[in-house]
């Protein structure tokens, strides 16, 4: 998994990884105990939590970045699929709260390059 700087409106949010291998995706946060940051699974328009030790906050954005719907998931839970969907942001629960994030808003994502 790569790197990635996720920012809203031009300002910083987090550092996150991205899954956006089917390996990647497969594995994406089974086996942790938490992340720092969070997790971005592209494509995709479902997720579960099935396996995990610990509840993720998840958003649902499209094709652009924007979000939109945002859910909160205990572990052993399948999501609904969400059609629009073309890109998951997971993080532990609570930390969209923090972050203040919400349906409409616009997600960037810079990569991180290691030199």
């Amino acid at each position: 998994m790569r790197s990635a700087l996720l920012r809203r409106d031009g300002e910083a949010v987090a550092t996150i990884e991205i899954a956006d291998t089917p390996g990647a995706r497969l594995r994406g946060l089974l086996g942790r105990d938490g992340v720092d940051g969070g997790l971005l699974l592209r494509p995709a328009m479902q997720v579960h939590t099935v396996g995990m030790r610990f509840a993720i906050d998840v958003a649902f954005c499209d094709r652009g970045l924007v979000v939109v719907r945002t859910v909160a998931m205990a572990p052993n839970r399948f999501s609904r699929p969400v059609w629009r969907s073309r890109a998951v942001l997971e993080a532990e629960a609570g930390t969209f709260a923090r972050w203040r994030l919400r349906p409409g808003d616009r997600l960037e994502v810079a990569e991180i390059v290691s030199g």
